[in-house]
C-alpha cells in the first residue's frame, strides 16, 4: 500500500516538472530575437563598462614624461598625469606617487594608461598621478637590487630607496605645475616595499603613505623563503625575469628563451648570488630592513592628503 502511494507521488512530481519545462520553453520562444543593431549596441555598452576609466583618463588628464635626476646623477623615468583643469582653470591638486619595478607602461607621451591610482574613484576625484620605474628597471638608469637594503649612514652621493624617493618628491613638488606641495604614496607587494622605504627619513612633503602587503622580510612566509626554507621555483622564476644585468634602459621585458634559466643558474647575477648566500639577521639582509621599518616612527607621514594647504 505504502509503495503504491509513494509511486503515485513520484509520478505527480515528474508530471509537474515536465509541465514547468514546457511552459519555460514556450515563453522563451515567444520573445522577439534581438536585431543586429541591438546586439552591436549591447556589445559596445559591455566594452565601455569593461574599461570605464580609459576614456576618462584621456579626456581629463595630460601626460608628461620626465627623467628625474637623483643625487648621484642617475636619472629615473617618471610618467606624470596632470588634470587638464590645472592649465585651463588654474586648479591645484596633491600628487599621488607610485614607484614600481614592474614598469610604468605604456611609454610615450601620447599613450595613456587605462586607469589611474588605486581605483577609478581616485581618477574621478582628481590628483596629479606620478608613476616611476625604480632604479635599474625598464626605462630608468642605474642598477637594480631587489629589496635594496637601507643605509642608515650616508655620504652626499650615497643612495638607497629612501633617498631616491626623497629626491623624486623634491623634484616633483618643485617642477610639476599645479601641485599643492603635498605628496602621497601607495603600493602593493613590491611597490608596497618602495612605499615603505620612502617613509624612512621622508621628505617633508610626503604626508601620506599606504604600503599594502609590502615585501619586507622574505624569510617569514613570503614568496622566496617560507619560515627560512628557500622556495627555489618562485625565486628562480623571478630572478630570470628581473635579476639579469642590462646594458641600457629598456621599455619592455623580453620574452625569455628556454635557455635563460640555464644561463641564469650559472651566471654571476648579483641578486641570485645574494639570495642564495645571505644569512638571516646580518646587516645586509631584508630582515634587517623589516626591523628598520618597524622601529621607525616618521614625523611627516601622519597627515592627510587633502586639498587645503594645511596638513
Amino acid at each position: 500500500m505504502w509503495e503504491l502511494m509513494n509511486g503515485n507521488k513520484m509520478k505527480k512530481l515528474r508530471n509537474a516538472f515536465t509541465i514547468c519545462l514546457v511552459m519555460a520553453s514556450l515563453t522563451a520562444a515567444q520573445r522577439p530575437a534581438a536585431s543586429a543593431g541591438q546586439t552591436s549596441q549591447a556589445d559596445a555598452q559591455a566594452a565601455a563598462a569593461a574599461q570605464p576609466g580609459a576614456a576618462l583618463v584621456r579626456e581629463n588628464y595630460s601626460k608628461y614624461e620626465y627623467r628625474i635626476p637623483m643625487r648621484d646623477g642617475v636619472k629615473l623615468f617618471t610618467s606624470v598625469y596632470i588634470p587638464k583643469d590645472v592649465i585651463a582653470e588654474g586648479k591645484t591638486y596633491p600628487i599621488l606617487l607610485q614607484r614600481t619595478p614592474y614598469n610604468v607602461a605604456p611609454y610615450g607621451a601620447d599613450k595613456y594608461r587605462a586607469t589611474l591610482g588605486p581605483s577609478e574613484l581616485f581618477a574621478r576625484e582628481k590628483f596629479i598621478f606620478a608613476y616611476q620605474d625604480v632604479r635599474g628597471r625598464f626605462m630608468s638608469e642605474g642598477d637594480f637590487t631587489i629589496i635594496r637594503p637601507h643605509k642608515p649612514a650616508k655620504g652626499p652621493k650615497d643612495t638607497d630607496e629612501s633617498t631616491d624617493c626623497y629626491d623624486t618628491v623634491e623634484w616633483l613638488v618643485n617642477n610639476i605645475a599645479g601641485n599643492t606641495g603635498k605628496v602621497g604614496m601607495w603600493g602593493v607587494s613590491q611597490p608596497g616595499f618602495f612605499a615603505a622605504a620612502g617613509m624612512i627619513d621622508a621628505h617633508p612633503a610626503l604626508v601620506a603613505v599606504s604600503p599594502q602587503a609590502p615585501v619586507t622580510d622574505y624569510y617569514l612566509n613570503d614568496d622566496s623563503y617560507h619560515n627560512g626554507a628557500f622556495m627555489l621555483a618562485p625565486a628562480f622564476a623571478s630572478i630570470r625575469a628581473s635579476g639579469n644585468a642590462r646594458e641600457t634602459p629598456r621599455r619592455l621585458r623580453p620574452r625569455w628563451p628556454s635557455t635563460t634559466a640555464r644561463r641564469t643558474a650559472t651566471s654571476s647575477t648579483s641578486t641570485w648570488v645574494r639570495w642564495l648566500t645571505q644569512t638571516r639577521g646580518t646587516s645586509n639582509t631584508v630582515s634587517s630592513f623589516g626591523r628598520r621599518i618597524s622601529s621607525t616612527q616618521p614625523t611627516t607621514n601622519s597627515g592627510r592628503l587633502d586639498r587645503s594647504g594645511d596638513t
